[in-house]
């Protein structure tokens, strides 16, 4: 049967509102938009969070006023932060040291009874590395007197021990500067290193920049 080339082609049908592909479409648009209306409202989100007024440092009893309330924008990290609607129990104390201003996490705050670590006074006479700061960390080797009056071989006795405070002052005779530093030293340690002190032993510290806290 011949085929007749000039027959009109056939019209396309207008789909209709009940065409489930239609339909499909149209919830693929609006949830498009929904999302990125949802993106970028919350990409301008701000919440209050705790920073440190002061620097707070091992052993610091804390207590709401120990913060500032800052508005910053954290999204999924902001669960590891503390918030003003944390409450904060009576033994509140900082286990780990926080710079002014920074952003207090909850892992740095804890109860008196998990400072596994207590800060414990050290006279340095010899001038310390620039690096030595509040936070950072260092060795400290002992070298415990002798008997002839000089020293034996010094020994690592702390090492990637925290700083906790740092003091510059003047000798008593005018002579030079010594420094007194509060160290964190964990209750294993303790006995050694106050009996080392007790007995004048000569303290040095090296600044120990890979130490792992």
């Amino acid at each position: 049967m011949a085929v007749d080339e000039y027959a009109p082609a056939p019209r396309m049908r207008k789909p209709s509102w009940k065409d489930p592909r239609l339909l499909i479409g149209i919830l693929m648009v609006l949830a498009s938009a929904a999302g990125v209306v949802a993106l970028v409202g919350s990409a301008g989100k701000t919440v209050p969070m705790y920073a440190a007024k002061n620097a707070l440092v091992v052993g610091q009893k804390i207590t709401p006023e120990s913060f500032t309330v800052v508005q910053v924008q954290l999204g999924e990290v902001g669960g590891k932060y503390m918030d003003p609607a944390e409450v904060l129990g009576d033994n509140s104390v900082a286990v780990r040291m926080v710079p002014k201003g920074e952003l207090v996490s909850r892992s740095s705050i804890g109860q008196t009874d998990a400072l596994d670590r207590k800060p414990v006074s050290v006279k340095v006479d010899e001038p310390l590395p620039k690096e030595v700061l509040v936070g950072t960390y260092v060795d400290v080797w002992v070298a415990l007197p002798d008997e002839r009056n000089g020293f034996q071989a010094p020994v690592l006795m702390l090492p990637g021990a925290e700083v906790a405070a740092l003091n510059v002052a003047n000798s008593s005779l005018g002579s030079g500067k010594n420094t007194q530093l509060m160290v964190l030293v964990s209750d294993t340690q303790m006995p050694k290193f106050l009996g080392a002190v007790a007995n004048q032993a000569k303290v040095s510290v090296v600044w120990n920049p890979g130490a792992i806290p």
